[in-house]
């Protein structure tokens, strides 16, 4: 009788859908953004084979992960060839920018304004500081750059007078390049006119020592987060949302309903 009637008790409660909510406050920084840029030009179509992953591609899932890697502080997301263009503003919205770096984004879309076998140009970056980029309020921001780093030649001085513009603005450059990579056509064939160039390593470390900023390759995305937080630093912070998780209860008053009726049929069976 005891087991009939917790039987019966257990499949009412499952038959009321009891559910528990939680809440969780998304809290991110106040006083820090970061403003992520993906070089676009046409040399980031470079790959190892006809079927290999392009550096653009392999520059998109370094974006997304590094967003991912810093949950709690808003991040934006542009684009540059000879120009930044941007397409999401720093926002605490992780969603938002993967969306953006999936579907808004590709190579020359929009192109160069002009038409030269080098389109890029890291000079073009000194722009970020001067627009309304970053918020007032974001004292503490970090510019992190992916890009093969076949640029046309520039002043670095000019740059790293832009950068160091109150409240400065840290340069963290994501090195996305392999040696013996080619532009493919649709065929499979190489294109002929391009070749990697060898020494864009040297030149992004030369712009980091003007700058006061840090290279890193594709392999040490590790390297460049850590060196993100080392920059923001710690800092106040603010509710950004808040999420409900719904949880149902019901099926496991339903489940927990077979225990006694299990001791009631096994005792039935003693008998």
């Amino acid at each position: 009788a005891g087991s009939f009637v917790a039987v019966c008790g257990l499949l009412g409660l499952a038959a009321a859908q009891p559910t528990i909510e939680r809440e969780t406050v998304r809290l991110v920084r106040s006083d820090a953004q970061v403003y992520v840029v993906l070089d676009t030009s046409r040399s980031m179509l470079a790959a190892a084979s006809p079927t290999g992953r392009s550096r653009f591609q392999r520059a998109q899932t370094e974006a997304v992960a590094l967003r991912a890697a810093l949950p709690d502080v808003a991040t934006g997301v542009g684009t540059i060839t000879d120009r930044v263009l941007p397409n999401l503003l720093p926002s605490a919205d992780v969603s938002a920018f993967d969306r953006t770096v999936a579907s808004a984004i590709a190579i020359e879309r929009p192109p160069p304004t002009q038409d030269q076998i080098r389109a890029t140009t890291l000079a073009a970056l000194a722009e970020i500081p001067r627009d309304s980029t970053f918020a007032p309020s974001a004292k503490r921001r970090a510019l992190v750059v992916l890009t093969d780093g076949e640029s046309r030649p520039f002043d670095l001085s000019v740059l790293a007078r832009a950068l160091e513009r109150a409240p400065a603005t840290a340069l963290v450059v994501i090195h996305v390049w392999r040696k013996n990579e080619a532009i493919f056509r649709t065929s499979g064939a190489r294109e002929g006119a391009y070749r990697p160039d060898p020494t864009t390593r040297s030149q992004l470390d030369a712009l980091a020592r003007a700058t006061g900023g840090a290279v890193f390759s594709e392999a040490d995305l590790g390297g460049a987060v850590a060196r993100v937080r080392a920059v923001l630093g710690r800092g106040p912070t603010a509710i950004a949302g808040r999420t409900t998780k719904v949880q149902a209860l019901a099926p496991y008053s339903a489940l927990l309903a077979l225990l006694p009726l299990g001791i009631a049929l096994w005792r039935r069976s003693r008998r």
